[in-house]
């Protein structure tokens, strides 16, 4: 098998994560709790059934991988160990031992099996893998089985990819809940266990060190590694002003701070007390803007592609950002500074340098637009997610659309996007959201180029030909052809206007000297994080 993206990856890698681990110290004797403000409040704690990143960031909390990615971009045993037979149609998982659920019982395969079928029927990679697996099987207690009925080269790196959909493992009895329906039950084996009984949807989530967790002997790398719960307690405390939770970490009344506003780091610098600004997800963000396939007006390719030229990076990027040192202007739905990172595409030109505005309207025209307002959601209580709605209002509005954007949290946003029902009985028209880049960088693993319809992500395109050059991507079997398929792939997803990419930017956090140990990741983790005093 020639390199793919993600192992092309790993001479970057080299550069930017040299500092991925720090050697930390033996855990404090005392009680110690992280208290941490995260980018949004939580109210969905199934992280299969939703892409939202807080629920990812939990899911990391309480549930384990089989498989982790570590710097270097590369698949490493995380709860088992693997083998690839020889025609690469057989792959064999052994768990490891010492593996328990939170409550008491051992990790089995079966567990596992039930896990991964429940993952795949939800993750766009996932459900391209499952076209080509013949069986999915626990041989025995300890033995995972995938048998290919046909060549597949990205198993592995589909079972270790870092962001969503996350094949965490689960039990079976609330692995084999249907995909469409969430778990009624938190229960993981990872280094932290999820406390139900504090738990305030929206306001408060509470996690606890599991004391039988055993991690892997080896540092903690990217997301790989020896995942130590260092701390006895972590608690994410929802506070929606980003002004309040500036002013909390300043007054040590919180820990950590996920996504400080980037106009307010002056006063983080200028704090007495030390507070570390660092960017622990070197490669960054894309933001975008996703229309309903659905209901009109944007099941009219003509009306999607009005909403293409009307709206551009810069200004978005601009309201979002505002410093430029943490963003850059990228066409590409793949990430700039990937092995994939292309400029094709109709639109792609016009994307980042202003939008057309006279196409726009003359595409609107041509699709007979009768002026019914759009409904866009837009988040309040979220800073790198609130001002995209505003900015893409005004585009739209100035190419000749009407828009009622409403108000509303992101967790509110996060159920209502699920549904299928027209926006004028609570269904929706757009709305605009960010994935970490290896969530994007090739036409398998981002969510956002799926045309399966109802069983690909919100908005439900229904792309025939957008599957047919997936497929031909996984089929290629040299680096050339994987980047020419790729470039197929975004040339139709821009024809389409599957989604629209909205630029690049870095999102630095902060924390207070307390802390130490801090691992460098696309995720914010907090396993091998210690606190002092």
């Amino acid at each position: 098998m020639t390199a793919s993206p993600i192992r092309w990856l790993a001479s970057a890698a080299a550069s930017l994560l040299t500092a991925a681990a720090f050697t930390l110290s033996a855990p404090a004797a005392q009680a110690t709790t992280i208290r941490a403000v995260m980018h949004s409040g939580i109210n969905i704690l199934d992280p299969i059934i939703t892409t939202a990143h807080i629920t990812r960031n939990h899911g990391y909390m309480v549930f384990d991988t089989l498989l982790s990615m570590n710097g270097k971009y590369q698949p490493t045993p995380q709860m088992a160990d693997f083998k690839v037979s020889d025609d690469k149609l057989t792959y064999t998982f052994t768990l490891r031992d010492g593996l328990f659920w939170h409550d008491g019982t051992p990790v089995t395969a079966e567990d596992c099996v039930a896990s991964l079928k429940r993952w795949a029927a939800r993750d766009a990679g996932g459900q391209v893998m499952m076209d080509s697996v013949a069986s999915l099987t626990a041989t025995d207690a300890r033995t995972i089985t995938l048998a290919l009925s046909k060549p597949f080269p990205y198993v592995l790196e589909l079972l270790a990819k870092p962001a969503s959909l996350v094949p965490f493992m689960m039990p079976k009895r609330l692995a084999e809940t249907p995909p469409t329906e969430p778990i009624k039950e938190i229960i993981g084996s990872g280094p932290f266990r999820f406390v139900a009984s504090e738990f305030r949807p929206g306001d408060r989530v509470v996690y606890e060190k599991f004391e039988k967790y055993t991690p892997r002997p080896e540092p903690a790398d990217w997301l790989a590694g020896g995942k130590k719960a260092n701390v006895d307690r972590v608690e994410w405390i929802n506070m929606p002003d980003a002004q309040t939770a500036v002013n909390a970490l300043i007054s040590g009344e919180i820990d950590y701070l996920e996504q400080p506003q980037i106009d307010l780091l002056p006063l983080l610098q200028a704090s007495p007390d030390d507070i570390t600004i660092g960017v622990y997800n070197e490669l960054g963000y894309q933001t975008m803007g996703r229309m309903n396939f659905l209901h009109p007006p944007f099941d009219d390719v003509r009306v999607r592609r009005a909403a293409l030229y009307a709206l551009n990076q810069e200004s978005v990027l601009q309201a979002v950002v505002g410093d430029p040192a943490y963003y850059q202007l990228c066409p590409s739905m793949y990430g700039c500074g990937t092995p994939l990172s292309t400029e094709v595409g109709d639109g792609a030109a016009t994307i980042g340098k202003g939008g057309d505005l006279e196409k726009a309207k003359a595409l609107l025209k041509e699709a007979g637009y009768d002026g019914k307002p759009i409904v866009i959601m837009q988040p309040t209580d979220t800073v790198a997610t609130a001002q995209q709605p505003i900015v893409a209002a005004q585009l739209l509005e100035k190419a000749g659309f009407k828009v009622d954007l409403q108000p509303m949290d992101w967790q509110t946003l996060v159920a209502r996007r699920a549904s299928m029902k027209p926006p004028a009985e609570g269904g929706w028209n757009m709305f605009f959201t960010n994935w970490v880049i290896p969530e994007i960088w090739s036409p398998l693993v981002n969510p956002m180029i799926n045309g399966r319809g109802k069983k690909g992500f919100f908005g439900w395109p229904d792309d025939p030909e957008l599957e047919r050059l997936r497929a031909a991507y996984v089929a290629a079997d040299t680096d050339d052809k994987r980047r020419e398929t790729a470039k197929a792939v975004q040339a139709r997803a821009y024809d389409q206007v599957i989604y629209v990419p909205l630029g690049q930017f870095r999102s630095p956090s902060a924390w207070r000297s307390s802390l130490s140990g801090i691992v460098k990741s696309p995720i914010p983790l907090f396993w091998n994080v210690e606190k002092k005093g």
